[in-house]
C-alpha cells in the first residue's frame, strides 16, 4: 500500500476522474489530500467497493456480486480491481471515478481467488492469488490487461493457501504468504487440514515464476498461518499471522523476513499479544516505511510498531477494526461497524452506518 496525494492520483487516473464524479463527490475530492479504496457492505445488504476521501466521504461505489476482500489500483491505466473473498470466483475491474464496472473476471476452471492481487509496474499484467481446487496447491494467476484481462498463465507458490502477495520494491520479486490452510468451495470456508498445515513465505521471480527462496517458521509453529504482509523502509517484509492451534498457546503473531535471512517473530508484550486474540487481520506500512500497523478485528485492537526497534509505539481500541492504510505520517483505520479513524489522534471521521467496511484499505497509487 503506497500513500498518494490527490494531485498524484488525478495524474495517475487521468483528468477523466474528476470530470466523472458527481458534483457532491467532486466537492469532496477538492477537500481531501488522499484517496482510498476498500470493499464494503452497504445498508441494503448489497456488497461493493468504495473509493473514498481521507475524511470518509464516498466518491464512488461499484457493486460486487458478493462479498469483496481487497482492492488494487493501476496508476498507468487508472483502473482498479476488487477481489472476491475466499473462496469466491470473481474479480471486478472498475473505473474508480464513476464506479462503473469495466470487466468481471471469473476464475479459471478448477480455481478460486483468495482475495488479493497487484499490477506489474507497467500495468501490463494483473497478478492474483488463487487456489487449484483439486490439489489445493497455491497459484499466482497472470492476466493480460491489454487483452481484456485474459488469463495467460500461472505460477506455483510452493504451498497451500497463498493469501496476500506483494511486489517487492525491486519491481521483480513477488513475496507470497502461503497460509497453509486447505480449502475447497464445496465446503465453503471450512479449514480442512489444521493438523497438517505448512505455512511459508515465498519469494519468486515475477517474470519466470521461479521460486527464489521459501522460508518457514519453526516446525512447532506449523499451525501459525502467515496471511498478511507489508514492506518497510528497509525492504523487509512484515507478516501477520492467525493461529489455528489451541487458543491457550498464544504464540507470537508478528514478524519480519528478508531474502537470505531466517524469518523472525518479534516479542510483543504479553498484554498486547493477548489483546490480539491469536488473530492479525491486516498489516500496513507507514508512508516512510518507519512504522508498521496491524489489526485484530477479533480482539478489537490496533497496534503501531516502530519498525527499527520492533517495539510497540502505540495501541488503539476499535470494535471490529481491521482495515489499515498509511495517511500522512500515520494510519487510517476502518471497521466492520462503519467507523473511519485517524490513528494519530484517534479522530473519528464521518462514521457511517450505511457503509460497513471490509478487511482492507488501499491508498490508491
Amino acid at each position: 500500500m503506497h500513500l498518494v496525494d490527490r494531485r498524484a492520483f488525478l495524474l495517475g487516473a487521468g483528468a477523466s476522474f474528476a470530470s466523472a464524479l458527481s458534483p457532491r463527490a467532486a466537492e469532496a475530492l477538492a477537500r481531501t489530500d488522499t484517496v482510498y479504496g476498500a470493499a464494503c457492505q452497504v445498508a441494503e445488504g448489497r456488497y461493493g467497493c468504495a473509493v473514498f476521501s481521507e475524511r470518509g466521504e464516498v466518491l464512488s461505489l461499484v457493486e460486487l456480486p458478493d462479498r469483496g476482500h481487497d482492492v488494487t489500483f493501476d496508476p498507468v491505466s487508472g483502473r482498479a480491481v476488487a477481489f472476491a473473498r475466499r473462496p469466491r470466483n470473481f474479480a471486478v475491474v472498475f473505473d474508480p471515478a464513476s464506479g462503473r464496472t469495466l470487466k468481471t473476471i471469473l476464475s479459471a476452471k478448477g480455481r478460486h481467488f483468495f482475495g488479493h492481487g497487484f499490477f506489474s509496474p507497467d500495468g501490463a499484467l494483473l497478478y492474483a492469488t488463487e487456489n487449484e481446487i483439486e490439489t489445493a496447491e497455491g497459484l499466482i494467476g497472470l492476466y493480460d490487461t491489454a487483452d481484456d484481462f485474459r488469463r495467460i498463465g500461472e505460477f506455483r507458490t510452493g504451498g497451500m493457501d497463498p493469501h496476500e502477495a506483494l511486489l517487492m520494491p525491486d519491481g521483480e520479486t513477488i513475496v507470497v504468504a502461503n497460509g497453509g490452510i486447505e480449502t475447497d468451495p464445496t465446503f465453503g470456508r471450512q479449514k480442512l487440514n489444521i493438523a497438517t498445515m505448512e505455512p511459508s513465505l515465498v519469494f519468486l521471480d515475477r517474470r519466470s515464476g521461479e521460486i527464489r527462496e521459501q522460508q518457514r517458521l519453526d516446525a512447532k509453529l506449523h499451525q501459525l498461518s502467515i496471511r498478511h504482509l507489508a514492506i518497510d523502509g528497509r525492504s523487509r517484509v512484515w507478516f501477520g499471522c492467525q493461529y489455528e492451534g489451541n487458543p491457550a498457546d498464544a504464540p507470537q503473531l508478528v514478524g519480519f523476513a528478508s531474502l537470505g535471512e531466517t524469518p523472525r517473530l518479534i516479542e510483543l508484550p504479553r498484554p498486547e499479544l493477548a489483546a490480539l486474540s491469536n488473530y492479525v487481520g491486516s498489516v500496513a506500512a507507514s508512508a516512510d516505511g518507519a512504522r508498521i500497523a496491524l489489526s485484530s478485528p477479533v480482539g478489537n485492537r490496533l497496534l503501531v510498531l516502530d519498525a527499527a526497534t520492533a517495539t510497540v509505539a502505540a495501541h488503539h481500541t476499535l470494535k471490529d477494526g481491521c482495515g489499515l492504510a498509511p495517511s500522512g505520517g500515520d494510519f487510517l483505520a476502518t471497521s466492520g461497524q462503519g467507523d473511519i479513524v485517524m490513528l494519530a489522534d484517534d479522530t473519528q471521521l464521518m462514521p457511517s452506518r450505511k457503509v460497513l467496511w471490509d478487511n482492507h484499505i488501499l491508498a490508491l497509487s
